[in-house]
């Protein structure tokens, strides 16, 4: 069996399927304290179609996910806390997704938040390189798409030394003081990336938040 590098938290299906796609129960909160109402979210329809297989979605769960605070790419701006929220997607193949949101305090919060993820998501070619000297890194940025205060798409293509090559899409979008961000990914290169069906599943998920 090949090596696979974990570039992201979407190297194909394996980061997802290691994680046991935590479908685990909503975090409790503090006792006392309100549970925050998650924004709405992705279902599995909304996924780009997968050839060969369906997807199913896991549970809407506050808080941070632990594969998303392990990512170079959205770690750093996605650490989760109160007013986060994540939901994973996956087939019976070799694709997976995720989406997170997050509820800021305000539209100044918000948009910093989203210049952030921006910033990471650019830089992340290079820091994987940086700390994987056997793995190639390669964004591209695949514009702006007009849904409520705006969105982003971006994609990675990663290959190792010894032959491994995956693709990601991401999307970082705002509705208000709620930043949204989606994350899917598979075995592949550029040419494998359906992304005029994850543009339409971006506009969906801005949509859905409110």
């Amino acid at each position: 069996m090949s090596r696979r590098i974990r570039a992201g938290t979407l190297t194909g299906l394996t980061a997802l399927t290691a994680a046991g796609l935590a479908l685990g129960a909503v975090l409790a909160a503090p006792a006392g304290a309100a549970t925050p109402r998650p924004p709405g979210f992705l279902s599995a329809a909304d996924l780009p179609p997968q050839p060969g297989s369906s997807w199913t979605a896991g549970r809407i769960t506050a808080g941070a996910s632990p594969e998303v605070e392990a990512d170079r790419c959205l770690g750093p701006a996605l650490g989760g806390g109160r007013g986060s929220w994540y939901r994973d997607f996956r087939t019976d193949l070799d694709a997976g997704a995720r989406q997170v949101s997050v509820e800021l305090a305000s539209v100044t919060a918000a948009k910093g938040r989203v210049a952030r993820v921006e910033r990471d998501i650019k830089s992340c070619a290079a820091r994987i390189e940086r700390a994987e000297p056997e793995v190639e890194a390669t964004l591209r940025d695949f514009g702006r798409l007009n849904v409520e205060e705006g969105a982003h798409v971006f994609g990675l293509h990663t290959e190792t030394s010894w032959g491994a090559t995956d693709i990601r899409l991401f999307s970082v979008g705002r509705d208000g003081t709620t930043v949204t961000v989606v994350d899917w990914g598979r075995m592949g290169d550029f040419r494998d990336a359906p992304l005029k069906a994850f543009k339409k599943t971006t506009v969906t998920a801005v949509k859905k938040l409110h």
